[in-house]
């Protein structure tokens, strides 16, 4: 897809949120997958203690944000600092030494099949030898209590919980080992609109209570709405705007309204293919 060299760019950030130091720190951050490029020259801050959501439409390169900075995906070039460390070009050790600050929601909750509710959320505990396995287990059925699920979940298996309960059962995997920064990959998805409501009370009660950082990405208004202070719109491998989640209605900036309010026409084309 062509530069676009019109698209409105926000290039000035609030005051409040120029003084708030980065807890992640992205300049310039380039992915390509053969031909097709995805991040070109990506800048974003996620303020320590913070919730950032990342919007854009599907293929828009979100994921690939997110599994840059997970050390997932090596990004062609680039930087990426979380507490000014740099995990572009890090080694193992360094990207280890990183991740134990990171928690991870994944899109499908991505639970261990073979291993019960309570194994999953103690997982990350247990892997990092944090602590012993009866303190494991304490902690995860503690961790399970605050995402609303009871000791009796904790014996059960993936393929025996509906999916707002996986969903419940991932946020707490995600938090069991008490992270500075979390991840939410599109934490709503495949969810009815009451659950995803209650997915998204959690999400931003334990962000809050936790102090963590919060790094996501949605194409869920209702859920930006919900967890985010601050919202950034990916748009052709660039960040087009970035902004309070209050000023989401009022940007100024045209792809952004198109893409909040979801209307066929704006500067944003999508391409519809027709049968016959």
């Amino acid at each position: 897809m062509p530069e676009t060299p019109t698209t409105p760019i926000l290039a000035e950030r609030p005051a409040a949120a120029a003084a708030a130091p980065a807890k992640i720190a992205i300049r310039g951050l380039v992915k390509s997958f053969g031909r097709k490029r995805v991040l070109r020259g990506l800048d974003l801050d996620v303020p320590e203690g913070r919730s950032l959501v990342v919007i854009g439409g599907s293929g828009s390169g979100k994921s690939v944000l997110i599994k840059s900075v997970l050390g997932i995906v090596t990004p062609d070039a680039g930087s990426i600092r979380v507490d000014g460390q740099e995990l572009v070009g890090a080694s193992r050790a360094e990207l280890d030494r990183a991740r134990r600050k990171f928690g991870m929601l994944f899109q499908g909750a991505a639970l261990f099949d073979s291993l019960p509710v309570l194994e999953n959320v103690a997982f990350g505990l247990l892997a990092r030898r944090l602590v012993d396995r009866r303190t494991a287990r304490e902690r995860a059925i503690a961790t399970l209590a605050k995402v609303g699920l009871g000791p009796e979940a904790a014996d059960l298996y993936p393929a025996e919980l509906s999916g707002g309960m996986q969903k419940r059962v991932g946020l707490a995997r995600a938090i069991a080992a008490e992270p500075e920064i979390l991840f939410f990959d599109e934490p709503t998805t495949g969810l009815d609109p009451i659950m995803a409501d209650v997915i998204n009370e959690l999400i931003r009660g334990l962000v809050s209570e936790l102090g963590a950082t919060a790094l996501s990405i949605t194409h869920d208004m209702a859920s930006v709405r919900k967890i985010a202070h601050r919202v950034a719109m990916l748009y052709e491998g660039k960040i087009i705007w970035e902004g309070p989640v209050e000023r989401l209605d009022d940007s100024g900036n045209p792809y952004v309204d198109q893409f909040v309010h979801g209307r066929a026409e704006g500067p944003i084309k999508v391409g519809v293919e027709r049968n016959g």
